[in-house]
């Protein structure tokens, strides 16, 4: 698994839903231990800003998980964590 796995997935994420499954399978089989499923909606919210380019957005974490002890984490946190990069419309630097 890993980044092979990732691409594979955010290539096959054409619909919201698709993106939502996608993202949801990546959490749980690219992560160890894996990511709370709780986690996909801000991390598609994170996506969703991203490729908007509106890097200096937030985002809310759910009951439970914080970003150093808040409630909000940025945009680029959320992403780099997460490996989320292969979801992205265009391909930054990491």
């Amino acid at each position: 698994m890993g980044s092979t796995f990732a691409m594979d997935l955010a290539e096959s994420a054409v619909t919201k839903l698709q993106l939502e499954n996608a993202v949801r399978t990546h959490l749980l089989y690219n992560h160890y231990p894996p990511v709370p499923s709780s986690m996909v909606g801000p991390c598609i919210r994170a996506i969703e800003y991203a490729n908007k380019g509106e890097w200096d957005k937030k985002v809310r974490m759910p009951e439970g998980i914080t970003y150093k002890g808040k409630k909000l984490a940025p945009i680029d946190a959320v992403i780099e964590s997460h490996h989320l990069e292969f979801f992205l419309d265009e391909e930054e630097d990491w």
